[in-house]
């Protein structure tokens, strides 16, 4: 007799038991037990298999979106949605594209970005039409040839060039300029594409004038240049992909050493106060670390992602990337990822040390360009052997340990008593739930920029709850270390389906409402993707329908919210409805956004993860094998 048999048996020689079949035989109490029976049932057995789960409390309005009328359960996922729905998805993706981009090459063009409620243009990007360089390869993957071939004439007939005294920003012409580019490239191979990212390079390249071969912040191409010494992570050190493939395209060895002394200075950098994982702010001069400023947010995101994907695009051949990529997600699992108390919603905040402290200070911050993670994490388990690294000659306490990086490195031998992959799988779909929770909790039905996650011991919660610590959150491998120590028995801590908290308008006017975990900082939303990477990358690794499903949802909510006649629009908030427009369309949406949607909802995806890399901007680079002829040009080992 199996566990649940046991309990049946159990439940059947109970003299209540033998009261309530008692009741079957009257007509209106066996309708009104069946259904009590039912609820009841269906919790006792939940929390057989489930434990750990408590209840979420629940505003009035939680069971019913009061602008959608979706009931509560149609958040909660599907498997049963066919192909040719999915293929007529994909389509209406398709037709935004076309709607946002047509509002651009007819109000905007050859400028930087459309105002989609003005029908004016902004020039935030060097004036040289990034929009159209950010959807080159979107356009090719969506198959749009008459979009791509009225753009080819403009690109071909851009002049990089700029005023004295004003200067292009380093880090966002490489990765979404030459990004596209050379993306756009890959796909087609016409030469314009190739030759006019050589040229950029060019004119780019007095940006490395600093004595560590970190990039400045900004150069103008007549050779100017503008940045102050101390430098930050994201915009000095994400540039690794595009220069390598450029290398690679063009056989000139001076854009691989561009990429190749940026990894080695990262290698050499000293991190024994910051756990193996890189600060934000760094010294251009001796390119070490300035400060123990952690994060995975704004000013730092794309380099740690950078360091996973440098050794993908290398067909695995840059194990210096590996292990820096190891460090980094090691020390943020350990001390970043942090626990809500009501809802145990998985977040990463950023920290910082102080003189003697032994950990870092979190703010509990979580911003939506931190929702790239999970999606990063999961890319790593899906194409790292994590659970035999051995395989690949490394051994976790050897590159990271107490000696190496002080109590930081004690996080090295925690994780290595866990399988890897399973434990970077659990926090990708935990942060993944919590970014998209963030989005289903808001009546507009999209995200917020920047949230304050809430914490045990201020007044919304009092001094305790479920064992989280007065005073502070809850570091998830605390979570972790007590689950598996009580016989693992469940979802672990923070993972797993959760129903959105949706608030009434007189609910969020008077701050009566306590069901969400956290309050909203900033409350715009700007046609960002990173939600939708994440969802596009755990769809790709794990197969489950339910990311498809709320990536649809996001699509539906975007199309209700932010369109225009002329594009789409940022909004100003994401809490009130009708929803307040801001006159803004970022590149961005058209070469993330609107791109990872498609390749979400398409059956065939064309962009194999094991053999395409995507860098910060969304532009597929091909994996590169280098020939031994340039192995020996280029002097790689």
């Amino acid at each position: 007799m199996n566990h649940y048999q046991k309990i049946a048996e159990m439940y059947r020689s109970h003299p209540l038991s033998a009261s309530l079949r008692s009741l079957r035989h009257r007509p209106y109490f066996r309708s009104v037990l069946y259904v009590c029976l039912l609820l009841s049932s269906t919790y006792v057995l939940y929390k057989l298999v489930n434990p750990n789960y408590s209840i979420p409390i629940y505003s009035s309005s939680s069971w019913t979106d009061p602008y959608s009328g979706d009931l509560a359960e149609n958040y909660l996922p599907t498997d049963d949605t066919p192909a040719d729905v999915w293929l007529g998805r994909a389509k209406k993706v398709k037709l935004a594209f076309l709607h946002a981009y047509h509002g651009y090459e007819r109000y905007a063009q050859p400028y930087d970005e459309l105002r989609p409620l003005s029908n004016d243009f902004r020039n935030n990007f060097n004036g040289w039409g990034v929009t159209m360089y950010d959807s080159l390869d979107t356009m090719l993957l969506m198959g749009l040839e008459n979009e791509y071939d009225r753009a080819l004439p403009f690109i071909e007939r851009s002049v990089f060039s700029l005023p004295d005294g004003e200067f292009a920003p380093f880090f966002e012409t490489i990765i979404r300029y030459l990004g596209g580019l050379l993306s756009a490239y890959a796909l087609r191979k016409d030469e314009v594409l190739l030759n006019r990212a050589d040229e950029l390079a060019e004119k780019l390249d007095h940006v490395f004038a600093t004595p560590s071969g970190f990039p400045l912040f900004g150069v103008n191409p007549n050779g100017q240049v503008v940045g102050p010494e101390i430098g930050i992570l994201a915009e000095m050190a994400s540039l690794q992909l595009e220069y390598t493939t450029l290398a690679k395209f063009t056989g000139k060895k001076r854009w691989w050493d561009r990429a190749n002394t940026v990894i080695k200075a990262l290698d050499r950098a000293d991190l024994h106060k910051t756990g193996g994982m890189f600060p934000i702010r760094w010294n251009l001069t001796s390119a070490q670390p300035f400060d123990t400023h952690l994060s995975v947010g704004a000013q730092a995101d794309s380099t740690h992602e950078y360091l996973l994907k440098q050794y993908l695009l290398t067909a695995k051949t840059d194990k210096a990337n590996l292990i820096m990529y190891l460090r980094a997600t090691t020390h943020i699992i350990t001390e970043l990822l942090m626990l809500s108390p009501k809802r145990h919603l998985l977040y990463v905040t950023d920290t910082t040390f102080s003189t003697n402290e032994h950990r870092g200070r979190p703010s509990h911050t979580f911003e939506h360009l931190s929702c790239f993670l999970p999606g990063l994490l999961a890319l790593g388990a899906h194409t790292l052997p994590l659970d035999d690294l051995a395989s690949l000659g490394i051994d976790l306490n050897e590159i990271g340990n107490e000696s190496m990086f002080g109590r930081s490195g004690k996080g090295y031998m925690l994780l290595s008593g866990y399988n890897l992959k399973t434990l970077h799988m659990w926090a990708a779909e935990g942060l993944a739930q919590t970014c998209w929770l963030s989005y289903a909790d808001m009546p507009t039905g999209l995200g917020p920029d920047e949230m304050v996650m809430h914490i045990v011991g201020d007044d919304r919660w009092g001094n305790t709850v479920d064992g989280f610590k007065d005073g502070g959150g809850y570091l998830w491998m605390d979570a972790i270390e007590r689950w598996k120590g009580s016989g693992a028995r469940g979802a672990p801590p923070g993972v797993g389906d959760k129903l959105p908290v949706i608030y009434t308008e007189s609910e969020r006017l008077r701050g009566s409402a306590r069901g969400r975990d956290y309050s909203i900082r900033k409350s715009g939303y700007l046609l960002r993707p990173e939600t939708l990477e994440s969802l596009y990358l755990l769809w790709r690794t794990t197969g489950n329908n339910k990311w498809r499903d709320r990536g649809w949802k996001i699509f539906e909510s975007i199309e209700r919210h932010t369109k225009t006649p002329s594009g789409y629009a940022s909004l100003k908030t994401v809490e009130v409805i009708p929803a307040v427009k801001d006159d803004d369309m970022p590149s961005y949406f058209l070469a993330e956004t609107l791109k990872y949607l498609y390749l979400m909802f398409i059956e065939k995806d064309p962009i194999s993860l094991d053999e395409w890399v995507f860098n910060t901007e969304a532009h597929p680079l091909p994996v590169i094998k280098w020939t031994q002829a340039e192995k020996e040009a280029f002097d790689i080992q």
